[in-house]
């Protein structure tokens, strides 16, 4: 199976990964997810298996120009609603290797992980 690479091609760790991934010859297919509506079965999947605190990028510039009110009291619930309206709340990118969920872009963590 191949891996599914998941975020958006303006994005440099995006494209960071997509570099390291074709240097490393995985094979991997990539969904942008501002060209394609995610679907919410994914963000349930990757909720269960890595958590939603996670999966939800609390340092990105959209949640830090959110109003105080809407960045309190996030749940898991109320972080899926927040995802699909708005994808740049998700840690990106996120590769999908089949038993591994990676989360954000780390070359040595990808190799790690990517070789077992």
């Amino acid at each position: 199976m191949a891996a599914k690479l998941y975020g958006f091609r303006s994005c440099d760790m995006v494209r960071n990964a997509m570099k390291w991934l074709d240097a490393n010859k995985v094979d991997y297919e990539f969904f942008d997810y501002r060209k394609d509506r995610l679907d919410p079965k994914v963000v349930d999947d990757w909720f269960a298996r890595a958590g939603w605190e996670k999966v939800f990028n609390r340092n990105s510039t959209t949640f830090k120009e959110l109003p105080e009110g809407e960045k309190a009291g996030i749940d898991a619930k109320r972080a899926k609603q927040m995802i699909l309206s708005e994808t740049n709340l998700i840690k990106r990118p996120v590769l999908d290797a089949g038993d591994e969920l990676l989360l954000g872009f780390k070359a040595d963590v990808w190799a790690k992980a990517l070789a077992e």
